[in-house]
C-alpha cells in the first residue's frame, strides 16, 4: 500500500491559512489540497473541494451527521485521502481547515484511520495575535460554530489551534510590529515558525514544504496539552510583552480564590496551567484563559493521590513530568500558572495570586481542617 503524506493546515487567520496552503501546492509537485467548508452546515451539507496548484480538481457535498458539520468532515475526510492514496499519483495531500475546526481533532481522526500525518501547521498573521487572543465573542455570532451547540469563543479556539501545532506558518504582514511578533513567541516559544512570505525559497525544499513532511507524533501532542505536563512557557520580558511563571508549593483558598478570578483572568491576554485547591486537595484543576473568559475544569487526581499500584496505569510522559516536579511532602501537588501579555503587570499579579495562597496558620492547620473550608468551585466545576 503507497503512503500518503498528510499535512494539516489551521488557523482562524483564513488570509494566512490560505497563502499557507497555496504556497505548499505550488512548492511540492503531485500536491491536493482538501477542504471542508462548513459555512453550508445549516443548509444542511458541508461542501468538500479537491483542487491542486491550478485550481479544482473535484468537488462534492456531504450530509451532516447528527446535525454536525465537525462530525461530517470527520465522516468524509478519511474516506477521501484513502482515495487519493489507493490512487497512488498524489505527492502530499493537504488537509486545510476550515475556520474554527481544532487540528487536534483531525490529526486524530486521520491517524485513526491509518493515514501518515506528516506535519500539522498553524497558519498566523502576527498583527491579529492579540485581537483574536482578546475575542471573547462565542464563534457563533461570527458565523464560525462548527455545530449549533457550538459554545466555543473565538479566543479559546484559537489559543488551542495556535498552541497544538509545532510548527506555526508565519504571514509577512506589513502591520505586524516587535511587540506582535514577540507576544506571538512566548505565547508559544517551542513552535518552529516558518515565514510563507513570497521572498522566501521555493520548491520541495523550502522551510514550509520540509516542515509539512518533517514527521509529527500524535501522542506526543497530546501529551503536551495536558495540563499535568504541558509544556508551558518560560519566563520572559521583551518589547513590552512579559511572561511570568508562578510556581507554589501551598494550595489556595477557595474562598480568596473565586473572589480574586476576574481581575486574575483579565490580568493577561492568555494564561494556563494547573493548580492546587486546599478543599480539594486531591484534584488536579486545569486553568485555561483567553478573552476575558476562564475555563476551570477537574483533570483528575494528582500522581501523589494514587496507590503506587495505579502508576502503572499513568502514561510515562506524566509520571516523567511528575518525577521532575516532585515535593517531598505534597508530590506533584502544586500552584503552576504561566500569564503572557503586552503591558503585563508582574508585581501586581504576583501579590494578588499570593493574597489567594493559605496563610501560615490556614495551612499548619493541615489537610482536614483544609478540606472543610467553604468550597467556592462547585458550581464553576459542576461537582
Amino acid at each position: 500500500m503507497p503512503e500518503l503524506p498528510v499535512v494539516i493546515v489551521g488557523g482562524l487567520h483564513a488570509d494566512a491559512r490560505k497563502a499557507a496552503v497555496a504556497r505548499l501546492l505550488a512548492d511540492v509537485p503531485g500536491s491536493v489540497a482538501l477542504h471542508h467548508d462548513l459555512a453550508t452546515a445549516a443548509a444542511g451539507t458541508v461542501v468538500r473541494t479537491v483542487r491542486d496548484a491550478r485550481g479544482v480538481v473535484s468537488a462534492g457535498e456531504a450530509p451532516l451527521v447528527n446535525d454536525c458539520a465537525c462530525c461530517a468532515l470527520r465522516e468524509d475526510l478519511v474516506p477521501e485521502l484513502v482515495r487519493l492514496r489507493d490512487a497512488g499519483d498524489t505527492r502530499l495531500a493537504v488537509v486545510e481547515l476550515w475556520d474554527s475546526v481544532e487540528p487536534k481533532a483531525m490529526a486524530e481522526v486521520v491517524t485513526a484511520g491509518g493515514l501518515t500525518v506528516t506535519g500539522v501547521l498553524t497558519a498566523v498573521d502576527p498583527a491579529l495575535v492579540l485581537p483574536y487572543l482578546g475575542n471573547g465573542d462565542d464563534l457563533a455570532e461570527g458565523g464560525l460554530a462548527a455545530a449549533a451547540t457550538d459554545q466555543r469563543t473565538v479566543a479559546d479556539t484559537f489559543a488551542r489551534q495556535l498552541e497544538y501545532a509545532p510548527v506555526l506558518a508565519v504571514l509577512d504582514s506589513p502591520e505586524a510590529d516587535d511587540e506582535d511578533r514577540e507576544l506571538l513567541a512566548q505565547l508559544h516559544p517551542t513552535a518552529r515558525t516558518v515565514p510563507i512570505g513570497d521572498g522566501e525559497p521555493a520548491g520541495e525544499h523550502s522551510p514550509l514544504a520540509r516542515a509539512a513532511l518533517a514527521g509529527f507524533d500524535v501522542e506526543a501532542a497530546a501529551a503536551a496539552q495536558h495540563p499535568a505536563c504541558a509544556l508551558l512557557p518560560a519566563d520572559a520580558d521583551a518589547h513590552g510583552v512579559a511572561t511570568l511563571v508562578w510556581h507554589r508549593r501551598r494550595p489556595f483558598h477557595p474562598g480568596r480564590l473565586y473572589e480574586a478570578l476576574e481581575d486574575l483572568t483579565c490580568a493577561a491576554a492568555r494564561s494556563r496551567g494547573r493548580f492546587w485547591l486546599a478543599d480539594k486537595p486531591d484534584v488536579l484543576l486545569h486553568w485555561d484563559a483567553a478573552g476575558g473568559a476562564l475555563c476551570v475544569e477537574s483533570a483528575g487526581p494528582w500522581l501523589a493521590a494514587l496507590p503506587d499500584a495505579a502508576w502503572e496505569m499513568v502514561p510515562p510522559v506524566r509520571r516523567a513530568a511528575a518525577a521532575l516536579d516532585w515535593h517531598p511532602e505534597h508530590g506533584d501537588c502544586c500552584q503552576h500558572l504561566v500569564f503572557t501579555s503586552p503591558g503585563l503587570d508582574r508585581d501586581g499579579l504576583e501579590r494578588l495570586l499570593e493574597s489567594c495562597l493559605l496563610t501560615d496558620a490556614e495551612y499548619a492547620a493541615g489537610r482536614d481542617a483544609w478540606k472543610r473550608l467553604p468550597p467556592a468551585f462547585d458550581t464553576l466545576l459542576e461537582v
